[in-house]
Order: structure tokens, then C-alpha cells, then sequence
């Protein structure tokens, strides 16, 4: 297949559109990180996103909308708390599971009776949207599993050949995916956490929100390969049907081996140390990842990833973050790019 590549003109992003209501697949960027696009309400051109990318039919996909009046289009349930968060946080990194109407195919849900939808705060993305006529499915624009990408040189490397067209923009600002949050429940719950962190959400509405208990779990004697093993094959089971993009057990991964250290920093560092040397001995090239803040670390953590791949080496040592705000969101990233390979450094 041969890929157009944009320069995100008002002209190309018209083109794009032309080639998004033909039922092509187009990436494109938005804030948080490139997205690979289709009509979402098209089944054949979504499922080719799935082909696109290897991605497992019943992982759901995001709908993105270009204006707060276009939720009426996909949902009857629009709840006061669900205005409240617009008003809120719309244009911008927060998708919302709804009820879906039935224009919505199950292709695009995984089979789920609820959506997600999203309205982004990228230029590119609304005026694609805007230009295209209709709401547009967009999982992340990488080869199912891989590190999600946030520039169009991450994009070209996974699925150039593989999709119709590629928007490059600029590098996004974010990094990490849209916080997901549940809104066919009471409380709402936080399926994956993301720039708009749980204190956000619970101030918003001025009340506590919840956060899915699988965001906590960690598996026993994790550093045990097999425990690793029984987790995967539990996500295989015909009963684990995610509600929500980014809950596949290991996920967003780099192809070398990953350990995440966690502790107090300067022991941390130690052990860092310590392993590497220990690596090197062993004739293995080690990346280390360790960010200042937490802002910077889901700005960064994607492309650190990525970057570690392109030189090929064998095994990346990561500082964990403190599990608080951001920190939290970022550090659901990291677990699952490492399968939840941690070292707890006293």
C-alpha cells in the first residue's frame, strides 16, 4: 500500500478528510499521542484499523468529535456530571465511556454496549474531524503492544506501507494517552488514568471518583516469570473483555527487556548501577531511564522508549515514580511496558 504523507496544511488536512469518508485510515496528531484514524461509524473502514495495526478485536477504540454537540449523536445519556467534565475539560485529554446509540457499530466498541468518546484539543485533529463529516475512531497510530508514538517519525516507522495516509504535525504535547473515565456508573470510575489525574476528576464534581481496582493489582513474587505467564493467559480467557483501551496486561512495550527499580532515589541509583555493571559483564548493552518530574516523564517516556529500540539494546533499567497524581498515570505506562518487572530497593 502506497502512504501519502501530509505537511498539516488546511489544503492536505482536506485531502486527509477525502480519504477518511472513502473509508481509508489516516493518522494524525492530537495532544496527547498520534492517533490512527477511521469513520467510526464505518465498519470496514475500523476494521481495517484493526488489521492496520494487529490490534485484538475486542480492545475497544475511542471516538473523537469535533464539537461538544456531536456526544448527542452517539449517546441519550448526557448525566449532569457528564456536562460538568465537559465544561470542565473538553477540548482536551479526557474520553468518556457512554452508552452508545446503535448507529455506533460493535466494531468500533469491542462488542461493548458503551463507547468512549473524545474531543481533542489539537487543531490538526478537530479540523479533520470538522473536514471529514464524521466522528473519527482513533486508537493510537503504532503496532498493537509497541510504545504509543508521539511524532510523525514514530508513526512512519510502525505503519508506513500499512495505512493510507500520515498527518505530520507537531511532536505532541502530552505524550501519554487521555485519561478514560466511566460515566455509566455511580460514582464515575477512572478506567486509565492520564493527564487529567483522579484529584482533577474528584474536584470537578466535588466528589470522589473511583479508580478500577486492576489499576492497583500487581502480581505476586513479580519478579517470577511465571506469574508474568498466568496473568497474560488470564487476559486470553473468553471472559476478560476490557472496557477500555489500555488495560491489556502488558502493554505500550519496548522490544528489549525492562526492569523498573523502586525505592528511595539514592539507593535506587545504586542498584542501577550495580545492575548495569553486572549487564555489561554479561556482554548486554543497558539504557537507563530516570526523569526529574513527573510531567517530564510522560512527555519523555514514549519516545525514551522507543529510542532504546532504535539502539538495539538489550535491557532498560527504569526509575519508578511516586505513585501520586501524574506520577500514577505515568507509572501505569511504565508497569506495562516492563509486565510489571519491578525490583524493590530497600
Amino acid at each position: 500500500m502506497k502512504t501519502s504523507l501530509f505537511n498539516d496544511t488546511i489544503e492536505n488536512i482536506r485531502t486527509a478528510a477525502d480519504i477518511i469518508r472513502d473509508g481509508g485510515l489516516v493518522a494524525f496528531p492530537t495532544e496527547t499521542v498520534y492517533g490512527l484514524g477511521a469513520d467510526a461509524l464505518n465498519s470496514e473502514a475500523v476494521g481495517k484499523v484493526y488489521t492496520a495495526k494487529g490490534r485484538p478485536s475486542d480492545n475497544p477504540m475511542i471516538v473523537h468529535i469535533a464539537e461538544t454537540s456531536e456526544l448527542a449523536g452517539l449517546t441519550d445519556d448526557i448525566s449532569e456530571d457528564m456536562r460538568v467534565l465537559m465544561d470542565k475539560f473538553w477540548p482536551g485529554p479526557m474520553t468518556m465511556i457512554v452508552r452508545r446509540k446503535d448507529i455506533v457499530p460493535d466494531v468500533t466498541t469491542g462488542g461493548l454496549d458503551t463507547v468512549g468518546v473524545r474531543l481533542p484539543s489539537s487543531d490538526v485533529a478537530r479540523s479533520l474531524i470538522k473536514e471529514s463529516g464524521c466522528p473519527i475512531a482513533a486508537p493510537s497510530a503504532n503496532i498493537s503492544g509497541r510504545p504509543s508514538p508521539t511524532t510523525a517519525e514514530h508513526v512512519i516507522h510502525d505503519l508506513y506501507g500499512r495505512i493510507d495516509g500520515i498527518i505530520c504535525g507537531e511532536d505532541c504535547d502530552f505524550g501519554i494517552e487521555s485519561s478514560v473515565i466511566d460515566m455509566t456508573c455511580d460514582p464515575p470510575m477512572i478506567l486509565r488514568p492520564g493527564a487529567i489525574t483522579r484529584e482533577m476528576f474528584s474536584e470537578a464534581l466535588d466528589k470522589e471518583v473511583a479508580v478500577d481496582q486492576s489499576l492497583f493489582k500487581r502480581p505476586k513474587n513479580i519478579l517470577e516469570p511465571e506469574h508474568v505467564a498466568e496473568a497474560e493467559a488470564q487476559e486470553r480467557d473468553d471472559d476478560f473483555h476490557p472496557r477500555s483501551p489500555g488495560m491489556k496486561y502488558k502493554h505500550y512495550a519496548p522490544c528489549a527487556e525492562m526492569i523498573i527499580f523502586d525505592g528511595e532515589s539514592e539507593s535506587v541509583m545504586k542498584a542501577m548501577d550495580a545492575e548495569t555493571e553486572e549487564l555489561e559483564k554479561q556482554g548486554k548493552s543497558v539504557f537507563k531511564l530516570s526523569f526529574t518530574d513527573e510531567k517530564l516523564a510522560a512527555h519523555e517516556l514514549f519516545a525514551k522508549l522507543r529510542e532504546a529500540d532504535e539502539l538495539g539494546v538489550d535491557v532498560i533499567l527504569a526509575e519508578a515514580l511516586p505513585e501520586q497524581g501524574l506520577g500514577f498515570s505515568v507509572m501505569n505506562r511504565m508497569l506495562k511496558s516492563a509486565g510489571y518487572n519491578v525490583r524493590r530497593i530497600k
